[in-house]
């Protein structure tokens, strides 16, 4: 299944993604894309539908019909940092011997084709294509063995950041992960049952129709079930918690010269299988 929010900011409806492309309501059997629609038993219900029998959204998604984050009400964004060999390459820095875990306040979240605000002060905008993990099945101390049991879905996100306030206002690197804007979610949520292979799966990032980043999932450092395993170690993982997972090499700070966004641009990008987001970089 593909799951959605669509309709205007603040006010999104839940639907599916039907075989053709189109937009079925769901609102009439859920009230979101959260919680506990996204256990287990809520994706089994949802999977039980005829998609047919639901109302037919009018309008194109992504295009004249906007789509809202994939999931609502997120409770915690977590991020892993230089969680791919050759991005940490880039980055002149070692392949840490553990997940780097730092977070994106929930106040970043957008749809994937709303703009991106350059925050104030900003000289340093840098973009990040990302694998997205939605927590169904809540769980501490989850077996790796395990972890994909509590797995709802996948989507793309846009790990936007501010690597001046990241890296040089002191203190940790959720400065310049959290800004408003700066979590474009989506377009949709896809169920692992739509997944041929997690590890092998292909990324990219154009700016203004350049490619920035071509990747895969296949040189993550730390595979997903890891992930959720360690990240459960410090805090119980809950429906409708998303773990951002890394990012591939191509960022602007690893260009040479660095490249940073500064208003205007468009980024598009995307992950197949789940796919594809365009966002307008608005200037401060």
């Amino acid at each position: 299944m593909k799951l959605l929010r669509y309709g205007a900011p603040g006010a999104e409806k839940p639907g599916l993604l039907d075989t053709a492309g189109r937009v079925r309501d769901l609102s009439g059997v859920v009230a979101d894309i959260a919680g506990d629609t996204l256990r287990p038993a809520g994706l089994k219900a949802l999977r039980a539908l005829d998609p047919e029998t639901l109302p037919l959204v009018e309008g194109t998604p992504q295009d004249d019909l906007r789509l809202g984050a994939c999931v609502g009400n997120i409770g915690k964004f977590i991020c892993i940092g230089l969680n791919y060999a050759d991005h940490a390459a880039e980055a002149g820095m070692p392949i840490p011997q553990e997940p780097i875990i730092f977070n994106k306040w929930t106040s970043a979240v957008v749809g994937p084709n709303d703009g991106i605000q350059i925050p104030r002060g900003s000289a340093k905008t840098d973009w990040e294509v990302e694998l997205g993990v939605v927590i169904g099945q809540p769980g501490s101390y989850i077996d790796e063995a395990n972890a994909m049991d509590h797995v709802a879905g996948f989507c793309v996100i846009n790990d936007v950041s501010e690597r001046d306030f990241q890296l040089n206002r002191a203190g940790t690197w959720d400065k310049g992960k959290g800004c408003d804007t700066f979590g474009p979610t989506g377009p949709w949520l896809v169920t692992p049952d739509e997944i041929a292979d997690m590890d092998n799966m292909d990324m990219w990032l154009d700016v203004d129709g350049k490619r920035m980043q071509t990747g895969s999932t296949a040189t993550l450092i730390f595979k997903i079930p890891h992930l959720i395993s360690y990240c459960s170690q410090f805090m119980s993982l809950q429906a409708g918690d998303v773990i951002s997972t890394g990012t591939p090499p191509g960022v602007g700070m690893g260009q040479k010269p660095q490249q940073f966004l500064h208003g205007g641009e468009v980024v598009t990008l995307g992950i197949a299988g789940l796919g594809a987001q365009k966002s307008k970089v608005l200037a401060a």
